[in-house]
């Protein structure tokens, strides 16, 4: 069956799309995990931390992209914001793939991110044109079930990729994916926002629709949730690879263990998918935080006691972070996007910026804090965690005034 009267593909069609569209941004970050080694090894005198930064400079890129994203998506439809976004995708990353400076491949992949936003925002806004309520939230969290399976093998992905041709060669795998997406909506999805709804780019409009999001007080909570959440996943991701490797001593097996916990893991937004119609999204979204919490809090009260070197205790604490964003960010996205539906694009766009942008600044000088343990980093995300739990809790007085 159709998923709106002007679609032909089928719901499951459709979701497997925007896992892809959505994915794009995984595979962007999680196939370079593997190569940071090498990168430091080869470009970087050594310096691992230095390496990393092909990570924060996409996320930086794509946060900006972010701002521009759903406006012009607004005004001029989604589909071309797809192609645009695509077209810069693909050209910086074979501007990366053909330079051999550090420097150079930071300003591509920034370059990359922006185009990644295209894809990432109108993803969102596709969605939002055609549900809304609950059913956008599980719409969602399917996507994003599918969407967890990329980090699950894309660090083994690009370690194959790299043992096979080079750390290079992991940008051309970079722009196959993003043809195959870009092919995929060209051919199969007829354009969601009609002519009729389209919002002019126009400065009075826009400071209107943002000034229309930042005084909602339950979308501005949940865009600060959102950041705290992706900070959360940034802070990790950042330094992940450098823990297996300098603390644990498994590079090798790095991959291994990454795609397992982002596999099962994984099943949390499908368990979301199930549950977020019968309890809701606020009840989901308290009880996952308030639970991360407390497991955050036991592990690092047990790593600073055992004698160990507490390898599956952190395997366990990186498992429950990832399951907790299963079982949230959708769901905080949902809620803010629902009261905006009119300015769909823009609102994307401002959630996006605002929440990856911020995620980034708090996630960058974290790696300046690596030790020989995993503790400092535990400690950040559950400072971070008791943070979006008052945040939740606001949010819910809210909902309990209204």
């Amino acid at each position: 069956m159709p998923i709106a009267p002007n679609q032909f593909m089928s719901r499951s069609e459709f979701i497997a799309l925007m896992a892809m569209m959505f994915a794009t941004i995984a595979f962007s970050i999680d196939a370079m995990l593997p190569a940071i080694p090498q990168i430091a090894e080869d470009i970087a005198d050594g310096n691992t931390a230095h390496a990393a930064w092909v990570l924060t400079s996409f996320v930086a890129g794509m946060g900006l992209g972010t701002f521009f994203s759903g406006p012009l998506s607004d005004a001029f439809g989604r589909k071309p914001i797809v192609y645009a976004g695509a077209s810069v995708y693909i050209a910086a990353a074979a501007a990366a793939w053909a330079t051999s400076s550090l420097e150079w491949i930071l300003i591509a992949r920034f370059v990359q991110g922006l185009g990644a936003s295209g894809p990432r925002v109108v993803s969102i806004a596709i969605v939002r044109d055609l549900f809304s309520g609950r059913e956008m939230a599980r719409i969602m969290s399917i996507a994003m079930t599918i969407f967890i399976l990329v980090p699950a093998i894309a660090p083994a992905m690009g370690a194959l990729i790299i043992n096979s041709y080079g750390w290079r060669a992991i940008f051309a795998a970079f722009i196959v994916f993003s043809l195959i997406s870009v092919l995929w909506v060209g051919v199969r999805l007829n354009e969601p926002l009609a002519t009729t709804d389209r919002r002019p780019i126009r400065v009075s409009l826009m400071i209107s629709a943002l000034k229309e999001m930042l005084t909602h007080k339950t979308v501005r909570i949940s865009i600060l949730m959102q950041t705290i959440m992706l900070a959360m996943l940034f802070t990790t991701l950042t330094m992940i690879q450098p823990i297996y490797d300098q603390i644990y001593n498994r590079p090798d097996s790095f991959p291994f263990w990454f795609g397992t916990v982002a596999l099962f893991s994984g099943a949390s937004s499908l368990l979301n998918a199930f549950i977020v119609t019968r309890f809701g999204m606020h009840k989901v979204i308290t009880w996952s935080i308030t639970i991360q919490v407390a497991i955050g809090a036991i592990i690092l009260t047990t790593m600073s006691t055992i004698p160990s070197d507490g390898f599956y205790l952190f395997v366990f604490w990186q498992f429950c972070l990832f399951a907790q964003a299963g079982l949230t960010i959708g769901n905080l996205n949902a809620i803010a996007m629902e009261p905006m539906g009119h300015i769909a694009g823009m609102a994307a766009s401002v959630i996006g910026a605002i929440s990856t942008i911020g995620a980034a600044l708090i996630a960058s000088p974290t790696s300046l804090l690596m030790t020989d343990t995993p503790r400092p980093l535990i400690a950040i995300v559950l400072i971070l965690g008791i943070c979006a739990v008052l945040l939740m809790r606001r949010m819910n007085q809210l909902k309990g005034a209204s």
